[in-house]
């Protein structure tokens, strides 16, 4: 620890050693960071980035909303972008938005304004910078949708814009390097009465409350929807509902998610997650695709 702490950079931001990041996660399982960083600005974190040694492991953090963090925890560098990258703006019907910004913010900011086309957002949890990562969506609108542009710092520290159509976006997935750090992107949108766009993220709120387990310890959507699939429908089909395994188990709401029931490990919670997998393509030939984000070492 002590040898490591001693390669890093110089930075105005904060370094903190041994850091529990796994409270701040949705499940709140796993180990801990080796160093997390927190990043003053955009300037920090490129000066950071450019003279960090190019062995030492660096890994975002966002809200956490879809992430299981292994019990064994993250070596080397966890970077967790504050309020600095969160700020909102708009010129008439285009918002730039900072990466750290939450998704249900961003909605609100939007109904606030105005501004329509960013409603599905209120129906995901996690933050832009992670929506982009794994191009999120809802109720029949993804980020790719509405995106103008995004921009990245990368593992140099350079600082680089991509179009819509440069980040070659698939479903639930974007084809920019995985070591890339979205710090903003900018949105397209639409004049509407507040008061409609306002209704319609209530709509979604209560249609969301009504249909998965937001009240409880889960990471949202465990999988992918196969083409031409629903995996809910895949998992049900198998036994999936309800199914545990230590403190893991699969919601009777929603089977396509996962809950921690506050004993759960993460190892019980992938190990469920692999046992559904397996299930699904013994009886029905399909390969289920973990949509949460699994990342650590295993204890």
């Amino acid at each position: 620890m002590i040898d490591l702490i001693s390669r890093l950079p110089q930075t105005y931001g904060e370094i903190i050693p041994n850091a529990d990041v796994a409270k701040g996660t949705w499940f709140r399982v796993g180990g801990v960071a080796e160093i997390l960083f927190k990043p003053n600005n955009t300037q920090d974190l490129c000066g950071f980035l450019s003279t960090c040694p190019k062995d030492v492991p660096i890994t975002v953090l966002g809200l956490g909303s879809n992430l299981i963090i292994r019990d064994g925890g993250i070596k080397g560098v966890v970077i967790k972008l504050g309020k600095s990258f969160a700020d909102i703006s708009h010129d008439n019907n285009i918002v730039t938005v900072g990466a750290g910004a939450s998704d249900v913010l961003v909605a609100r900011y939007g109904a606030k304004q105005g501004l329509s086309g960013m409603e599905f957002l209120v129906g995901i949890p996690g933050n832009i910078g992670g929506a982009l990562r794994m191009n999120a969506g809802a109720y029949g609108t993804e980020i790719a949708d509405i995106l103008i542009d995004c921009t990245v710092v990368n593992r140099d520290g350079l600082i680089q814009t991509f179009k819509r159509d440069e980040v070659d976006f698939s479903y639930r997935h974007n084809g920019l390097p995985d070591n890339v750090i979205f710090i903003s992107a900018r949105f397209k949108t639409t004049p509407q009465n507040p008061d409609i766009i306002t209704a319609q993220l209530d709509e979604i709120k209560t249609q969301r409350e009504e249909t998965q387990p937001v009240k409880d310890r889960t990471g949202g959507s465990t999988f992918a929807n196969p083409e031409g699939y629903k995996a809910w429908e895949l998992i049900d089909s198998v036994g999936g509902r309800e199914y545990k395994i230590g403190g893991a188990s699969m919601s009777e709401k929603h089977c396509n998610f996962m809950l921690n029931d506050g004993t759960a490990t993460a190892q019980n919670l992938e190990d469920l997650g692999e046992e559904m997998i397996r299930r699904v393509y013994e009886k029905h030939g399909i390969k289920l695709r973990w949509e949460i984000r699994r990342i650590g070492e295993y204890k």
